[in-house]
């Protein structure tokens, strides 16, 4: 076996990012000790939680990095379990210091984009719309989550095939669950049982929003996706509070039924000072065998929800996108295989492509945003 130095086995260790935190091993404190023998190299790694479902992967990103250095070494990965102590001292130096809780897309300088994803109505395929989105915007390159605030009717998890994964938890901080290159929270992934009903009103939902705000450790994000419930109650009044920096994109169908209840979920955004980047239109037609374009649900909703919002708000609420029927579609919201990962090529998959283009061609930064400032008297 090559010589190697301790230094040189940890500056190894450093390119190992814990699978769940996205932070280098060495530097959350996970790397305990390191013992070189002849003909090996024991690593003592500290894991978050006992259970920690992703050790596997740790174990061999690990042995991986110290055969970089150490191509002949038997590389041996001792895990343990963090002490109280230290967790809450990851805890805190993830939180940059502050130990009290606190929305971090809500501070002045946060330059993640708040995508929230709203509908008038139930029904009109919102989460699937989420789901892909994000897809195609992780596809790009970007880091991107989802808080599935669908309380009532979560659905996400299950759309992406991670509805009996939990989350693990470092003392009061709770790990998103990755999944697909983009990572996820839900209510439905902090309840005990799957099949418990979610039974609360104003003030729980509430709290169960700043929980999955506050609470969980997203990173730093380019893009964070809101799957709201459908119409204009509790949670659309509390994200106002609490994201009025929120950007909401509103999804219909064609038929007016949709498009007149949409509208209020526009109009809602606009009382909570928040803007609306757009209209998603779904189910907008069926491409029939011989090629044809059949519209099963009447056509012109989303143009004119944009019309209506465009011409209440006093600026431009385009249509973004007009997603055909598909029956993968609906299968991949069903099996938790989006379509956009497993028919790319699809008409669907790529209007959507085309919405997360245009939603994420916004760069980030501060311009338009609330800074939270009061000019000083002199």
């Amino acid at each position: 076996m090559a010589v190697v130095t301790e230094d040189q086995v940890r500056e190894a260790l450093a390119s190992v990012n814990d699978p769940e935190i996205k932070r280098p091993i060495t530097e959350l404190g996970m790397v305990e000790a390191i013992t070189i023998a002849e003909a090996s190299i024991t690593v003592r790694l500290l894991l978050t939680v006992a259970g920690c479902p992703l050790k596997d992967t740790l174990n061999r990103d690990i042995t991986a990095a110290v055969k970089t250095i150490a191509p002949d070494a038997d590389v041996v990965v001792d895990m343990g379990v963090m002490s109280d102590e230290q967790r809450k001292g990851m805890q805190e130096m993830l939180r940059g210091g502050r130990t009290e809780r606190e929305i971090p897309f809500a501070q002045p300088g946060s330059l993640t984009k708040v995508l929230a994803i709203a509908s008038g109505k139930g029904g009109v395929g919102k989460s699937s719309v989420t789901v892909n989105i994000a897809l195609a915007m992780a596809e790009r390159g970007l880091k991107v989550g989802i808080i599935d605030a669908d309380i009532y009717g979560h659905s996400i998890p299950d759309m992406l095939g991670v509805g009996d994964l939990r989350p693990t938890q470092v003392e009061d901080m709770i790990m998103p669950v990755p999944v697909k290159g983009i990572q996820v929270m839900s209510i439905g992934m902090l309840k005990p049982r799957k099949d418990q009903v979610v039974a609360w009103r104003g003030p729980m939902l509430d709290r169960a929003l700043v929980q999955m705000l506050s609470d969980v450790y997203w990173g730093d994000l380019d893009a964070l996706l809101l799957d709201l419930p459908p119409g204009t109650g509790d949670i659309a009044i509390s994200l106002g509070q609490h994201l009025p920096n929120a950007e909401v994109l509103v999804v219909t169908t064609p038929q007016p039924a949709a498009a007149i209840v949409a509208e209020r979920a526009g109009t809602m955004a606009s009382m909570m000072h928040q803007r609306v980047v757009g209209i998603v239109e779904n189910m907008s037609y069926l491409v029939t065998p011989s090629g044809d374009r059949m519209e099963i649900f009447g056509s012109g909703g989303a143009a004119t929800v944009a019309e209506t919002l465009s011409g209440r708000f006093g600026y431009d609420v385009a249509v973004l996108g007009q997603v055909p029927l598909d029956e993968k579609l609906r299968e991949g919201g069903d099996t938790g295989e989006p379509i956009i990962l497993t028919d790319p090529d699809s008409e669907s998959a790529k209007v959507l492509r085309g919405v997360a283009d245009r939603l994420s061609g916004r760069s980030r930064g501060l311009a338009g945003m609330q800074l939270g400032l009061s000019p000083a008297s002199k």
